[in-house]
């Protein structure tokens, strides 16, 4: 009875185990999704704020095999914005440490760095730039943003992708200086991309494969 009990007893705790594991996996995945949301949630409305200087503003734009995250027309030119929800690491003071230091080419976020946000903004920017030169019949250039909501960015560096914390996306036009487009260059492009989210239904699933990759 004691060998049996001793054996059963080390079964159910492997099971605790693994169900506690599984648990903490899935807790951990949960945070991220909610991170993402919050994060595209909270840039598309400071990016909604941007009409009031007279831009088009979409959100969700179905691509390719992914969505562009907030697409941005105006005068001062066309924009593929990407967004990236990360949370903070806690240091021992309990203080959130939420400074991200970008040189140009990597992220360096307080305990790693990575390429691959500014990469997916470079190809997503890409692909738009193509799809709208051929559906207008003009040549179109996209300005690749990557916004970090909740970051401080500390640039330093130049790049083609811009980089923002979501709070200074409202200077993004102004950071443009001058016009890039005409007015009906603006309306020409806002038309095509309008007809595209009215005839191409979101694909979520390709959509979380494109920002696991």
């Amino acid at each position: 009875m004691t060998r049996l009990a001793f054996i059963y007893g080390t079964l159910i705790l492997g099971f605790i185990a693994v169900m506690v594991r599984k648990l903490w996996k899935a807790g951990e995945r949960l945070d991220k999704l909610k991170a993402g949301y919050d994060a595209e949630l909270a840039v598309g409305q400071e990016l909604d704020q941007l009409m009031r200087q007279g831009a088009n503003v979409f959100h969700d734009f179905p691509a390719g095999n992914f969505n562009i995250d907030h697409i941005v027309i105006a005068p001062e030119g066309v924009f593929a914005i990407e967004t990236k929800g990360y949370t903070k690491p806690v240091r021992g003071d309990g203080r959130a440490n939420g400074k991200v230091s970008f040189d140009g080419s990597v992220l360096r976020f307080p305990t790693w760095t990575t390429r691959k946000p500014l990469e997916q903004a470079e190809r997503q920017a890409d692909w738009l730039a193509k799809w709208l030169t051929s559906a207008t019949g003009s040549p179109v250039r996209v300005q690749p943003v990557l916004a970090l909501p909740g970051w401080f960015v500390e640039m330093n560096g130049r790049s083609r992708v811009s980089v923002y914390s979501g709070k200074l996306l409202n200077g993004l036009l102004r950071d443009r200086g001058t016009n890039s487009l005409s007015d009906q260059d603006v309306q020409r492009i806002t038309h095509q991309v309008e007809q595209r989210c009215r005839t191409v239904a979101p694909k979520y699933s390709e959509r979380k494969d494109a920002k696991a990759t």
